[in-house]
């Protein structure tokens, strides 16, 4: 079993930055987990957003939010963040974390299904 606890979440202007943390307690150390980041606005479906691949530590973004997010992992806390700079207003969302013990697949950035653990959300709110 893999509990997550997000926290982080929060307000923030058009073009300001938040970071989200994500602490797992499990009997797999998040070094061997597939780590990742989806979002749900309201009335939209839950789309990834980012995911950090076990072993390799390789990332993948969704393309909008490239070059803004950055997915990164601390194993010795077993946590796992992700840093939001030049937030705009479509990012508002309620954020999950969410975690496998298998290896990432391809394609589980689309695939929420994939997931079998989730985080309780947090929300991020960016105004104009």
């Amino acid at each position: 079993q893999v509990q997550l606890v997000e926290s982080g979440g929060g307000s923030v202007q058009a073009g300001g930055s938040l970071r989200l943390s994500c602490a797992a307690t499990s009997l797999w150390p998040i070094s061997r987990l597939c780590l990742g980041w989806f979002r749900q606005a309201t009335g939209n479906a839950r789309e990834g957003v980012s995911i950090l691949h076990w072993g390799s530590d390789t990332t993948t973004y969704a393309d909008s939010v490239k070059g803004r997010f950055t997915i990164s992992k601390d194993n010795a806390k077993n946590t796992w963040y992700l840093q939001m700079d030049s937030l705009k207003p479509e990012d508002t969302a309620m954020y999950y974390c969410t975690a496998d013990t298998r290896r990432c697949q391809d394609g589980a950035l689309s695939r929420p299904t994939w997931w079998p653990y989730w985080g309780q959300g947090t929300q991020v709110t960016v105004s104009s």
